[in-house]
């Protein structure tokens, strides 16, 4: 990996900047139009609605990409993040504009932009009931929800077309995107689906499979005109039947924002940073924002992109000048209409090749997420279960003659009735699992006396050794400590309250402390320790022992509030 040449903050010639834009946005581009085009396809909408819907996610992506860059108010994550398609939604889109038309789907992404708001708001509250094991169960039900209908698409060519036409181009697109993406220097690799569909489409086009006559009836510079379809909200049944397969889908886009957020900012500072959770809340309230306006559009949902960090890595560059170069090329193409057509024209076989290997690395990506943090056979049972049951209810393999109505089309999909059992299964868990201690204080000195006593009465109920339960009352002193000190060093001197939370882990105690505090995170104060020749002063000191005596040390920084999170383990 070549070293970090440019920083978020600095600025590198702007002909690098559009080079590099440019490429990545050609990289990005078939997603853009592809899973559009496979949407409406698969859901018999016209080509009037197609290119509008197409121009309307290239405007809004490109809007939305330029606000990642920057930090707004509560919007922006300050990185280059551009937006795309979010292939998460593909199988909900397609069931929602066969049962209600654009206007149901277009209801349902309005209602999923608010839930991610919500979520960008108190995004603090994730930490707890969105766990691991629930976005990665959720994320390895998306192949198995989309995967009929890209097999359908695999046969689907105009009446007449010679029988070799689309096993041809679909197993030329697939091996030459798969061989490229297995074997490809770095260079390469991100090109590889890319040169797939293009040696596919020319494969394609003698069997008459590539319609060549809309491509050059195409203006080349254009607006889509009399094609918005309008919003006119709909909570019909089907409605409230698709709702917690959008919220759920919206959940696992969050999780993915999450994700490319930390990635990104991780890659992007040649000095190493605690994550800035800010950034990240404000990266999810844009794609809140970006579905809000694909829902008022029309269209279909965007997300961050997933190749945001590797690209970074690969490049050398961080630099926001490149966000905002991305910004306009996407603007630039919303109004090529030639450029669109190129890629509308896409044969249908090709289109499935593609979203196979697209698809195939989910399922991976789903069991990582779970394995997070170990596994035992609680986490196991979870999974397995839940997995099973959405693939039995999305096969209708599970008590079908007994479903009809809204039940019916609520549990047709396997992420819907995979992601209820196991956001109820992990609430079983986390309403049986072992009773939290909980302490609410003023955040000040006088209060030490208070916490003290909380902790040894924990560690009476664990009966713990007399040096564990000194040790873990000093990580309580010099975690209160540090925490009022950040207070004083903050512009706000106003009386805080500090909500202390104490869970039982195996053999050691998790201790949460959470108070609305200032600026500056303890991580990167305690990374900087090391650097110190000075005699040290009494912050330094009550860091330095912190970090000495606990397990871990995790300071969380959310616009809302700041958690400092202390694992103190039991033994000696």
């Amino acid at each position: 990996m070549p070293s970090l040449l440019y920083e978020p903050d600095e600025r590198p010639p702007y002909t690098l900047a559009f080079g590099l834009s440019f490429q990545r946005a050609m990289i990005m581009c078939p997603g853009l139009v592809l899973i559009p085009t496979i949407i409406m396809r698969a859901a018999d909408q016209d080509d009037t609605y197609l290119s509008w819907s197409i121009f309307a996610l290239f405007a809004v992506n490109a809007a939305t990409s330029v606000l990642q860059v920057f930090r707004i108010g509560r919007f922006g994550s300050g990185y280059v993040l551009p937006m795309v398609t979010s292939s998460a939604f593909i199988g909900v889109c397609i069931t929602a504009l066969v049962e209600g038309g654009p206007s149901l789907m277009a209801t349902l992404l309005i209602v999923a932009s608010v839930f991610q708001f919500a979520l960008a708001t108190r995004l603090s509250l994730l930490r707890r009931f969105i766990t691991p094991v629930v976005t990665g169960t959720i994320l390895a039900l998306i192949p198995v929800s989309i995967m009929p209908a890209v097999f359908r698409m695999l046969n689907e060519v105009p009446e007449g077309t010679p029988w070799a036409a689309a096993p041809t181009s679909g197993v030329v697109t697939f091996a030459v995107a798969l061989a490229l993406s297995l074997r490809a220097s770095a260079a390469w690799r991100p090109w590889a689906p890319l040169i797939g569909i293009a040696l596919g489409c020319v494969v394609a086009a003698p069997f008459g499979l590539y319609d060549t006559e809309q491509i050059l009836a195409a203006p080349w510079v254009g607006f889509p005109t009399n094609a918005w379809p309008g919003v006119g909200l709909t909570f019909s049944p089907a409605f409230w039947s698709l709702l917690p397969g959008f919220l759920f889908v919206a959940l696992i886009g969050t999780t993915g924002t999450l994700g490319h957020a930390v990635a990104t900012q991780r890659v992007s500072w040649r000095r190493r940073r605690a994550t800035d959770l800010r950034s990240v809340q404000g990266a999810v309230a844009t794609v809140g924002l970006g579905n809000l306006l694909c829902g008022l559009a029309g269209t279909i949902p965007s997300g961050t992109a997933p190749s945001s960090a590797p690209f970074v890595e690969l490049t050398g560059v961080a630099a926001r000048r490149v966000g905002i170069c991305i910004g306009l090329v996407f603007f630039a193409l919303a109004f090529l209409p030639k450029v669109m057509a190129v890629l509308i024209a896409i044969p249908s076989p090709v289109a499935a090749a593609y979203l196979i290997i697209l698809f195939g690395p989910i399922l991976n990506q789903g069991m990582q997420l779970i394995l997070q943090g170990g596994s035992d056979h609680r986490k196991a049972l979870v999974t397995g279960v839940s997995f099973w049951v959405g693939v039995g209810f999305q096969y209708q393999a599970i008590f079908p003659d007994y479903l009809s109505g809204a039940w019916a089309l609520l549990l047709s999909d396997g992420i819907t009735a995979g992601g209820l059992m196991v956001v109820g299964l992990t609430a079983f868990m986390e309403l049986t699992g072992p009773r939290r201690s909980r302490l609410e204080m003023e955040l000040a000195i006088a209060s030490l006396p208070q916490l003290e006593t909380f902790l040894s009465e924990c560690a009476a109920r664990l009966r713990w050794s007399a040096e564990a339960t000194q040790r873990l009352g000093l990580i309580g002193e010099e975690a209160l400590l540090s925490l009022v000190q950040q207070r004083e060093d903050s512009a706000n001197h106003a009386g805080r309250r500090l909500h202390v939370i104490a869970r039982q882990d195996g053999g050691a105690v998790e201790l949460e402390f959470m108070a609305a505090i200032g600026e500056e995170n303890l991580e990167d104060h305690m990374a900087l320790l090391g650097e110190h020749v000075e005699t040290p002063n009494e912050r330094e000191l009550s860091l330095r022992l912190l970090r000495h005596f606990a397990s871990s040390v995790r300071h969380q920084q959310y616009h809302n509030v700041d958690i400092l999170t202390v694992r103190v383990d039991g033994s000696v």
